[in-house]
């Protein structure tokens, strides 16, 4: 099982929403999870993870399937040294026992270009960064989900759902 997870914040609340899918290819949700969390830490600078990390494991506690994979809307690793970000975190927090790849829309700085990935019609890339799986690996997978467009359907579903739960 897939599941690809998103948080958005409002004030000092974060939603988190989790779509389950079987298969990269698939259209179809298996099980939605949404989460509200109260009084989340505040951003920090460089330590992102430290406020979206407890959203992510708030999720992951509803989960009763194992998971061959996590997607997170975000970086594993940042730039060309790799410094753990979000994904990282979240693959150690789960000792090592699920790979993470993470789906970037925008460019982190000094993010290697053997990270992007362009789909569908868009001229624009994703950027790609992973934990437990090669890298070009994670990018394949991505690619062949769903969707014509820059974004795989389920990844702008999952934002939607966030979205929706903190609007």
């Amino acid at each position: 099982m897939i599941l690809a997870v998103d948080v958005q914040y409002v004030d000092d609340a974060a939603y988190a929403a989790g779509i389950l899918f079987s298969n990269w290819t698939s259209a179809s949700i298996q099980k939605i999870i949404r989460k509200r969390i109260e009084s989340v830490q505040a951003y920090e600078p460089g330590a992102f993870y430290k406020r979206e990390l407890p959203c992510l494991m708030a999720i992951l506690s509803d989960v009763d399937l194992e998971l061959d994979v996590i997607l997170i809307d975000g970086y594993v690793s940042l730039g060309f040294d790799a410094k753990p970000g979000l994904g990282r975190y979240l693959f150690e927090a789960l000792n090592s026992n699920v790979p993470v790849i993470g789906v970037a829309k925008t460019r982190y700085l000094n993010t290697p270009s053997e990270c992007e990935l362009i789909r569908g019609i868009s001229r624009k890339p994703l950027y790609i960064t992973a934990a437990g799986i090669p890298l070009d690996e994670a990018k394949s997978l991505v690619g062949s989900m769903s969707g014509e467009g820059r974004i795989p359907d389920l990844l702008a579903q999952v934002d939607r759902l966030a979205r929706e739960l903190g609007g």
